[in-house]
């Protein structure tokens, strides 16, 4: 803590970056609560992973309205108050589009309308038992509502204090670039930061899509399934373990991935390079998403205490992580 004030712990190894080109400081490596919070941790075990990363330096904690239908905010939101950090110690995410149920009834999901937002905000922030977050994403673009309308409700929700920026999650670089334009237009304000998935298997929207956006307006992105929903860290290769994510019944889609052969045997090709390197094939995967500079922080996600106390020891891997050995994974796994 800092003069008496309880909060995550200033790590002199963490880096801190702006999100995208706001003044806002995030950790390089940060915790979300996709599939784990509900799923597979209770209060008292999503409270004391939360409590790891704090202590790992981590300050920005990742959730969305969709996640266990809004179980993960409240499981969230009971840890923070647990925990007694103050609040300008951390930085808290959420996500609106989907709705909590994911049914379609009208302006209660899968929409960014006016209505749905205003509402919505209002229901994320009482389960968060929080007064405003620090950045409210739209989960997804709607092709069904005029984007005008969408920027004029997430600036006004920035300008009534319930959140302090605002971002985009998964949205195309043609949708983003219109928000900005909008937003700059009307003199609004504009979203700073993207949240889409990249991974060693999975690069072409974060560094070809978004290319022209991160070099025209430093648009941020804090990334997430950087271990590639866990075929990176290597434990699929004999099967999918008891425990783990894709024995869960929601997750019962990526049985296909998690078994595919000939992606198991790429990732394999990172394990020399792991060992050589002294890191887990994890740690490895995550120090490589961390040194794209476009990158504002790696959301990493965990189901138990060791698994965020090893996933933030990746830190000590991103400056082993050069320019040669990069290029070394990248061909390892290269198709």
């Amino acid at each position: 803590s800092v003069d008496g004030m309880s909060g995550p712990t200033i790590n002199p190894n963490m880096e801190y970056r702006r999100l995208g080109n706001s003044g806002l400081k995030v950790s390089v490596l940060s915790l979300g609560s996709w599939v784990t919070f509900d799923a597979q941790l209770d209060n008292s075990l999503a409270l004391d992973c939360m409590a790891a990363a704090g202590a790992a330096g981590c300050n920005f904690f990742d959730n969305a309205e969709v996640y266990a239908a809004g179980k993960s905010e409240e499981i969230m939101g009971h840890a923070l108050g647990e925990l007694g950090w103050a609040r300008e110690t951390y930085v808290l995410t959420t996500k609106l589009f989907w709705g909590r149920t994911r049914e379609n009834a009208p302006n209660m999901g899968h929409t960014l309308n006016r209505k749905y937002l205003l509402h919505a905000i209002d229901g994320s922030l009482e389960r968060l038992e929080q007064d405003f977050v620090d950045v409210l994403y739209c989960h997804r673009s709607d092709p069904n509502t005029p984007l005008e309308e969408t920027v004029w409700a997430m600036s006004d929700i920035v300008s009534s204090g319930k959140a302090l920026y605002w971002g985009t999650s998964e949205w195309s670089a043609d949708d983003i670039r219109g928000a900005i334009e909008i937003a700059e237009r009307h003199h609004l304000h504009k979203p700073v930061t993207e949240q889409s998935q990249y991974n060693l298997l999975e690069r072409r929207k974060v560094e070809h899509e978004y290319a022209r956006l991160q070099a025209d307006f430093g648009y941020g992105n804090t990334i997430w399934s950087p271990l590639a929903l866990g075929m990176l860290t290597g434990k699929y290769k004999d099967g999918i373990p008891e425990g783990t994510r894709g024995t869960l019944p929601d997750f019962s889609f990526l049985t296909g991935m998690l078994t595919n052969a000939e992606i198991i045997a790429r990732v394999e090709r990172l394990r020399p390079i792991a060992e050589r390197l002294g890191c887990t094939m994890a740690q490895l995967a995550l120090a490589w998403c961390a040194t794209n500079k476009n990158v504002s922080t790696v959301i990493t996600g965990a189901s138990k205490v060791s698994q965020v106390e090893q996933n933030f020891e990746a830190l000590d891997v991103i400056p082993l992580v050069t320019d040669e050995v990069k290029e070394e994974m990248e061909a390892a796994i290269a198709e």
